[in-house]
């Protein structure tokens, strides 16, 4: 006699099983006739580490420049994770840090830290505007007296 809840426990395994992304192979994603030849496939993995470094370069100097610096970073690290196993784990692990991260940050303990220190640096800020306000009024710091 089935009672229906080895289906829907079955199901269950199998939709949580189905979310996972199978880890994809490590090393090489050159074509295969590229791969075949050492000489290009060593021409080729040049190409990539210099298309990469000059990705990740770009990044680093976005850091204090204006511009979208982890992104670009992150961004030379997936070039350079085509070709070398290296950067393959380096960005398997920063997938799981972020994901554990965003994780925790869903926590309500830790949401409700995050909005009270939010809050208190807001309350602050305004206290510091509105002393400044007082005291000076409009005039742009440069041009204050003393």
């Amino acid at each position: 006699m089935n009672t229906g809840s080895d289906d829907a426990g079955s199901t269950a395994v199998a939709e949580g099983e189905a979310q996972k992304k199978p880890e994809r192979r490590l090393g090489s994603r050159a074509p295969q006739f590229i791969r075949r030849s050492r000489a290009l496939h060593l021409s080729w993995q040049v190409g990539v580490f210099v298309v990469g470094l000059a990705v990740v370069v770009a990044g680093v100097l976005m850091l204090a420049l204006p511009g979208p610096g982890w992104l670009v970073i992150f961004a030379g690290m997936a070039i350079w994770s085509t070709e070398f196993v290296w950067a393959q784990m380096v960005l398997r692990w920063t997938r799981r840090k972020v994901t554990e991260a965003a994780q925790r940050a869903l926590d309500p303990k830790v949401r409700r830290r995050n909005l009270i220190l939010t809050s208190v640096a807001v309350l602050i800020g305004a206290a510091l505007c509105a002393l400044y306000l007082w005291r000076f009024g409009l005039t742009m710091p440069w041009n204050i007296t003393w």
